[in-house]
């Protein structure tokens, strides 16, 4: 594909983490995971345009004032690789209308790189071949590279090495939105601590797995049976920097979850509910009290250029 003067958008999705087991710390300071991750209807918008210099702005209903706009970002990261590896002089002003919560253990900003990564193939004519974007997503953080692939996968290692999940049907979640962000190595920390605090009860070395149940429920799209298998290592380290967040699972399953859980580090709450009608009036009694409550639903698609 050759180089274009057009804007490429480019649109990724959120992920919940449906299931989360944490291993040992490893040699790298990170942590061994297994995880089963389902991308979903809430989604990052990323337009690319070409330009002399590296940039990014932020545009959307969340509040983006925080967030770096400089060399640090983890979308001008993802374009500077890609240009590195692929020798493309130049530049490239991003745009991101953001929707997913940030530092709420959605992946936004995993989001953001993917659909840089994809964009900037588009807008250069790179063409790398998925394997080597896959690869290069792997280099920017653990949930990139499920970002750009989508749909339901199993992720261990750091979380990067993926295996596809056969999902059938589509899962409704609704997801209470928090005011504030829990920081990811916080989270792992107060594990850390939280376990060294306690007899370990698993072997250590042992690698973590994902239960079978999970795979199970996902293959049948049985809501019911995936709510039972519903399961995250942080979720009491997650509780005990955020205590409030054990007041809002109790509401919602008071109010006709099937289960709820904090996604990844949180502090993001995940509620599934039975169908689409269920999570409407889940989502309207969350709102009643109110939370920032979303409807998604999964699986969706990953990255992808949307028509020009």
């Amino acid at each position: 594909m050759a180089a274009t003067d057009d804007a490429v958008h480019v649109r990724a999705p959120g992920k919940i983490n449906l299931f989360m087991r944490v291993g040992d710390v490893q040699p790298d300071g990170y942590h061994d995971v297994a995880t089963a991750y389902q991308a979903v209807s809430l989604y990052e918008d990323v337009r690319a345009w070409p330009d002399d210099e590296y940039s990014v702005s932020f545009s959307g209903p969340i509040d983006t004032s925080a967030l770096p706009v400089d060399g640090s970002n983890l979308a001008v990261r993802a374009a500077k690789l890609l240009a590195r590896t692929v020798g493309v002089p130049g530049g490239v002003h991003l745009e991101i209308e953001k929707r997913v919560p940030i530092a709420g253990g959605m992946g936004g900003g995993s989001a953001d790189a993917a659909a840089t990564l994809v964009a900037c193939d588009a807008l250069w004519g790179t063409a790398l071949p998925k394997e080597e974007l896959h690869a290069l997503a792997a280099k920017l953080g653990a949930d990139v590279p499920f970002a750009l692939t989508g749909g339901t996968a199993i992720g261990t290692g750091r979380g990067d090495r993926l295996s596809p999940a056969l999902a059938t049907g589509s899962f409704h979640w609704v997801l209470a939105v928090a005011e504030f962000g829990l920081s990811t190595p916080a989270v792992y920390r107060e594990l850390d601590r939280r376990r060294e605090e306690t007899v370990r009860i698993a072997p250590s070395g042992v690698p973590p797995v994902v239960d079978a149940a999970v795979l199970h429920a996902l293959r049948a799209g049985d809501a019911h049976r995936l709510a039972a298998a519903l399961h995250n290592d942080l979720q009491d380290a997650a509780l005990g920097l955020a205590p409030g967040l054990g007041g809002i699972l109790e509401l919602g399953e008071a109010h006709g979850a099937l289960a709820g859980l904090v996604s990844g580090s949180g502090p993001t709450v995940a509620f599934l509910a039975e169908d689409a009608d269920s999570a409407l009036e889940l989502q309207i009694a969350l709102s009643a009290a109110r939370l920032n409550a979303v409807h998604a639903h999964g699986p969706v698609h990953g990255a992808r250029v949307l028509a020009r």
